[in-house]
């Protein structure tokens, strides 16, 4: 008997094989989720890019009201919208066959801890084969019409302009040619039949993603093109109004401070990232980020500021301020967490308590028992923690008792980052010579935290790949299996970075919820 020679097809019949054989063991989870992570992926990848083409007709957009180009963009604009509106109507046709490929498979609404969630049979391997391969005569056969519209989009765009016809014949990312393989019966099959006949539903699916990310890599390249035409995109800084302040240099303990922190130019498009102490602060209409807090500590205290932003060149530009203020020492016992008003699980918090007693006669408590104090200096205490939650601290210095409550909070996510970007495009030439994935907690308040990395999933697609390609790392550095498929990285290539494992301050395993998705140019 004939065996199949089109990859796509042997990995179909293979993994028909393998479910079936996991189906009988009972753990077919397995295999089903690795579809999940990569559809989940390519839907993060089709929202990156749908960013960019949103962010680059914006441009086009002002270029039209510019006079010093506006006879370009007023003809390049209109063709980048047509490319658009084309790509958005197949987008939306391939939604409509992913919904109605659910229903096939017993698609229900169902509520879960309060949220509306989607549940259908994943596994289904009839639904798939039903609705789209041909020759099936109780099925739909959309199949074929679903490989004509894709073949239509691909002329339609391609036809848009003699430069883009020039420009994307050979190179357009989108792949709509017949397989060269034959059945077990020695017949051609069809295009329809390697991607879909006896499909589970959720690879399925993850292909009929797969086809939309496609379908906006080309609307990617062909707004691009437009944008070039026009001229290098330039954003003016149309406000001012800079300052990094704090409302008073000197207070008590426990009174409210308040900082004000901005930067000297920008556009109202692209305004400033202000992190204060290591967290997020939004900013207002006029650019500025408001952070109130309490004093805490004594003496001479510390604000970190870090603002980042775009300059008028198109870079990124950073300011980094340190804010000083002054707590006094009030009567009787002072508590104060030096660093934070929190304690992070699985770190070495400092705390200091002073008070008008010597310092043998203050003693301190904490009434949970995950966490842990050592004094290692006069005043100065060390508090450990192995679980989030509250701990309250009790200090008594043989005349009064004070009690504070403190929240335990665990370390934030760190960013995973290869080559110093955590997504977006990158040079295939430059992509295929990495070596390492990094994590970094930037701008937290305790410095040296560190995450090292367990282990991690790597999707291969694109350009330069038939199927999707996965692979498992351990630790930071690629291993061989991965360097090998960088090696066939090109431009039109995508590449997928998931389920980052760490291990977190304290030792325990962290999965981080970060997907890194890289479009190779």
């Amino acid at each position: 008997m004939g065996l199949p020679t089109d990859p796509r097809q042997k990995m179909i019949n293979m993994m028909y094989l393998v479910l079936i054989a996991m189906l009988a063991l009972n753990v077919s989870a397995e295999i089903l989720n690795a579809f999940k992570t990569v559809q989940n992926s390519l839907q993060k990848s089709i929202d990156i890019i749908d960013k960019q083409n949103e962010e680059s007709i914006k441009a086009m957009l002002k270029k039209a009201d510019d006079p010093t180009s506006a006879e370009k963009a007023k003809y390049w604009l209109p063709v980048a919208q047509k490319s658009k509106l084309l790509s958005d109507e197949i987008y939306n046709y391939i939604e409509s066959l992913k919904l109605e490929l659910k229903q096939e498979s017993g698609l229900k609404k169902v509520i879960v801890n309060g949220k509306e969630e989607e549940q259908y049979k994943l596994d289904d391997l009839d639904a798939p084969t039903r609705l789209f391969v041909s020759g099936e005569s109780s099925g739909k056969q959309l199949g074929p019409v679903l490989k004509q519209k894709l073949i239509d989009y691909k002329a339609e765009m391609l036809g848009l302009n003699d430069k883009i016809k020039d420009e994307f014949k050979e190179n357009l990312p989108l792949d709509v040619t017949d397989p060269e393989s034959e059945n077990e019966h020695g017949t051609t099959i069809s295009w329809d039949y390697a991607y879909f006949h006896m499909t589970p539903t959720i690879a399925a699916l993850t292909i009929l993603t797969k086809f939309q990310n496609d379908i906006r890599s080309c609307e990617e390249e062909i707004i691009s093109f437009c944008l070039k035409q026009i001229g290098q995109v330039e954003i003016v800084y149309d406000q001012f109004n800079a300052f990094a302040s704090i409302n008073s240099q000197y207070v008590l303990p426990g009174d409210p401070l308040e900082i004000n922190a901005g930067v000297g130019a920008f556009n109202k498009d692209a305004q400033p990232n202000v992190v204060i102490d290591g967290a997020k602060i939004n900013v207002n209409s006029d650019g500025v980020a408001i952070y109130k807090f309490s004093a805490d500590g004594i003496g001479l205290q510390e604000k970190k500021i870090k603002i980042s932003f775009l300059k008028p060149d198109g870079t990124k530009g950073e300011v980094e301020k340190i804010i000083k203020y002054t707590v006094g020492e009030s009567a009787g016992i002072v508590v104060s967490t030096d660093k934070t008003r929190v304690f992070y699980k699985g770190l070495d918090n400092p705390l200091s308590i002073n008070g008008d007693a010597d310092d043998q006669d203050i003693h301190v408590t904490l009434d949970n028992k995950s966490a842990s104090i050592t004094k290692v200096a006069k005043g100065q205490y060390v508090v450990k923690c192995l679980a989030e939650g509250i701990t309250k601290v009790q200090v008594y210095d043989g005349k009064e008792t004070k009690t504070i409550a403190i929240p335990i909070k665990r370390v934030p996510d760190p960013i995973a980052t290869v080559n110093g970007s955590a997504g977006g495009s990158m040079q295939a030439n430059i992509f295929r010579i990495q070596k390492v994935m990094k994590v970094e907690l930037k701008d937290f308040v305790f410095e040296g935290v560190s995450f090292p990395i367990r282990k991690f999933v790597v999707v291969f697609s694109g350009k330069g790949f038939e199927e999707f390609t996965f692979e498992e790392n351990n630790g930071a550095a690629f291993q061989e299996n991965v360097i090998q498929n960088l090696k066939k990285c090109q431009s039109g290539s995508v590449v997928t970075f998931g389920d980052i494992e760490v291990s977190e301050p304290g030792g325990a395993t962290r999965k981080l919820q970060q997907y890194l998705t890289y479009i190779l140019e």
